[in-house]
């Protein structure tokens, strides 16, 4: 068994607060150490679970968060960005049997995270595919689809877990906590780990046929920017177009080419 792993920071047990999720601030040690345990949790028993590779991007920030050493063998692990489309699925194709999400988190806007944000907390107030508020998971997942691999197993917090079981039941979800502002009700860290290998082991020993999505066969995305001057600068990549002063409207016809476009227009 061939599994992908991707692993954010923003939907680990217990982050509450930006300054806690940025590589220069002194809050953010504890939790880049939680994010490597979730990580290491999830590759350990995937192997459990009778994978034989385990390809993990540590995809947050900068993407240079995790440390080999802080996998187990026999993961490999992708530090940094490449700028391939496939972003936070780098290197996935179709020779991957399923994919799991860990740390990850619902779309901007979402109340049920105080990190909440798609793609970029900065520059963007909100994504749409198809006229619904878009998530990382939704974008992930429905790219991961048109390769025909399926998303096992997620774990962030509970409104990114209810979008997931809207999504397919089928999906194994871990929740890590739930937001009410500012603040965050977040579950003990050693249970989450608990569930974490449960979970990967039930999900990889699975039916994870069932837990394929449906790709979209001509995705439409609408960006909408916190600056309508980067709206008006993004609106001339080719086959865009400003439909308001802050938002960008594209008509893609597949999720690799609606990727694509998102790498340019974040």
């Amino acid at each position: 068994m061939n599994v992908y792993l991707s692993v954010d920071i923003e939907g680990v047990a217990g982050i509450t607060a930006w300054e806690e999720a940025r590589k220069e601030h002194p809050d953010y040690p504890p939790f880049r150490d939680r994010m490597a345990r979730e990580a290491a949790v999830t590759c350990a028993a995937a192997v459990e679970a009778g994978a034989k590779s385990v390809l993990v991007k540590d995809a947050h920030g900068s993407g240079r968060n995790l440390r080999a050493d802080d996998l187990p063998a026999p993961a490999r692990l992708i530090r940094g960005w490449s700028g391939h489309p496939s972003c936070m699925l780098q290197e996935l194709d179709e020779s991957f049997d399923a994919v799991l999400l860990v740390g990850w988190h619902g779309p901007a806007g979402a109340g049920d995270n105080p990190l909440a944000h798609t793609l970029s907390s900065r520059t963007l107030a909100e994504v749409r595919l198809d006229g619904v508020r878009c998530s990382e998971f939704r974008l992930h997942s429905l790219f991961a689809a048109e390769l025909g691999v399926p998303i096992a197993l997620v774990a962030g917090d509970a409104g990114l877990c209810a979008e997931v079981k809207a999504a397919n039941p089928a999906i194994a979800t871990v929740t890590t906590s739930q937001g009410y502002g500012a603040s965050t009700l977040s579950e003990n860290p050693e249970h989450v780990s608990q569930q974490l290998r449960d979970g990967v082991i039930r999900a990889l020993g699975s039916d994870l046929s069932a837990c394929r999505l449906d790709a979209p066969s001509a995705p439409e995305l609408q960006v909408i920017y916190k600056d309508q001057a980067m709206a008006y600068r993004k609106s001339f990549y080719p086959g865009a177009e400003l439909i308001a002063p802050a938002c960008v409207r594209y008509q893609a016809t597949s999720m690799f080419e609606a990727m694509r476009f998102l790498m340019f227009a974040t």
